[in-house]
């Protein structure tokens, strides 16, 4: 019997994107597109970094906001805002091999370090970094993932932790696995970690993702190439750091974050525009 106080699922035919196009449409599309932003760039004419209605990406048309953003009263904002919880950041909650379940997760373990900066080079010390990610069979804990990979009792795929004076971070967690998803037939994610970096409140939150390298799945990705130019795109990729391995433990990776300026990383919700090409 079906519980009546438990929301159904949504079946997966209602995420897929209408017209289920080929990869092979899909990367004409990007190509497309991506020499259209380049020829009008060359032209002078000023660009988002990101393109948020982009058409390969399929449900950008409907997530991309159709209205000029306005301005808000953050304390009005801060009241409804969510909250970073009812305790302090522990130290397990940045090891996620740990923070889950009695036993250990299956895949790859990794450490993932990094700093958190300013334009200028600086730290950004104290301040809340959240992730959250598919398991290694590239599963989420979500109702709506619903995609024949195994749920992992020991993982749960989120962390926090707070930057030290210096403006680093470190979790220890599994490297995700790549997962299906229906924006086209076949369309596949890269592996990624979404990472969340609060400031003072809730309005000055960023969102943003750390890839792996070399992966094959990059140049088919619509979501990955909403972001115009290659550098900037290359921003989000962690680089793998042998120092930060731990011997017979676990891999180590580095994804430094820059907040602002020309080499800031792609944000999802960031402004529309590079600062450099506000000024």
């Amino acid at each position: 019997m079906t519980d009546p106080q438990k929301p159904a699922v949504a079946p997966e035919s209602l995420l897929a994107a209408p017209d289920q196009a080929s990869q092979s449409q899909i990367d004409g599309e990007i190509a497309d597109l991506h020499a259209e932003f380049a020829r009008r760039a060359a032209a002078g004419e000023r660009l988002p970094m990101t393109v948020l209605n982009f058409p390969p990406y399929r449900s950008s048309v409907l997530r991309s906001p159709t209205k000029d953003p306005k301005h808000t009263d953050p304390e009005t904002i801060e009241l409804w805002s969510p909250a970073f919880g009812q305790r302090d950041v522990t130290a397990i909650e940045a090891d996620l091999t740990l923070n889950a379940g009695p036993g250990e997760p299956q895949g790859e373990r990794i450490t993932v370090t990094g700093r958190l900066l300013d334009s200028w080079g600086r730290p950004v010390r104290n301040q809340l970094i959240e992730i959250w990610q598919a398991n290694a069979g590239g599963r989420y804990i979500h109702k709506r993932d619903q995609h024949p990979a195994p749920i992992d009792p020991n993982f749960t795929g989120a962390g926090r932790t707070i930057t030290n004076d210096s403006g680093e971070y470190k979790f220890t967690t599994i490297k995700p696995g790549p997962y299906p998803w229906k924006n086209h037939v076949n369309a596949w994610r890269p592996a990624h970690i979404h990472f969340s970096v609060f400031g003072t409140s809730f309005t000055q939150r960023i969102v943003t993702q750390m890839y792996f390298p070399g992966d094959p799945l990059f140049a088919l990705d619509p979501i990955y190439n909403t972001i115009r130019d290659q550098k900037d795109r290359d921003r989000l990729v962690g680089v793998y750091d042998h120092d930060q391995t731990v011997p017979e433990f676990s891999m180590g990776y580095r994804f430094d974050i820059v907040v602002d300026g020309p080499e800031q990383t792609w944000f999802e919700n960031a402004s529309w525009f590079d600062d450099e090409e506000e000024q």
